[in-house]
């Protein structure tokens, strides 16, 4: 079951233009020097399953004003949820699409793209951008990587694709 620890707006940091980004509880990659490891724990935050609407309504309050440009999914990692947490995933993309389709979706995940399979590869595939790649220390490089932390991570432009 998917869990939401925040909601962040306005953000500037997680992609292009002013963003609102929802951040999800839970990740397995525990990268050493993470920006947000105050996110791994799969149990805290609120449940998109029981709070949906309450999260829906303070992601519209946000995304329905023109100088916002999309949702940002970050956390923890929304590609490390269980089954049904992935389902909820595909559920959030997909209200967003429907409800506000000029919006852009970004998904920061660990995982490298050409390793995704199944629902985590269509989810990949649904969103306009996708922020691939564990964070490696060693090659933290912001300066030169705008809106990731290390050398190894990509921005890869979806649709583009």
């Amino acid at each position: 079951m998917l869990r939401i620890v925040d909601i962040t707006a306005p953000d500037i940091n997680n992609g292009n233009g002013i963003r609102v980004t929802l951040w999800v509880a839970g990740c397995k990659h525990h990268c050493k020097g993470c920006h947000n490891p105050w996110t791994w724990n799969f149990d805290q935050g609120k449940s998109w399953y029981y709070e949906k609407e309450y999260i829906k309504k303070k992601l519209s309050e946000w995304l329905s004003k023109d100088y916002v440009e999309g949702l940002t999914l970050s956390g923890g990692d929304p590609l490390c949820q269980d089954i049904a947490g992935l389902h909820e995933i595909v559920e959030i993309i997909g209200w967003v699409r429907e409800t506000f389709p000029t919006k852009t979706i970004w998904l920061y995940t660990g995982y490298v793209y050409e390793d995704l399979t199944d629902l985590k590869k269509e989810i990949a595939n649904s969103v306009d951008v996708l922020v691939d790649g564990p964070y490696v220390e060693e090659l933290r490089d912001i300066a030169h990587t705008p809106f990731r932390g290390s050398t190894n991570q990509r921005l890869i432009y979806m649709k583009e694709k």
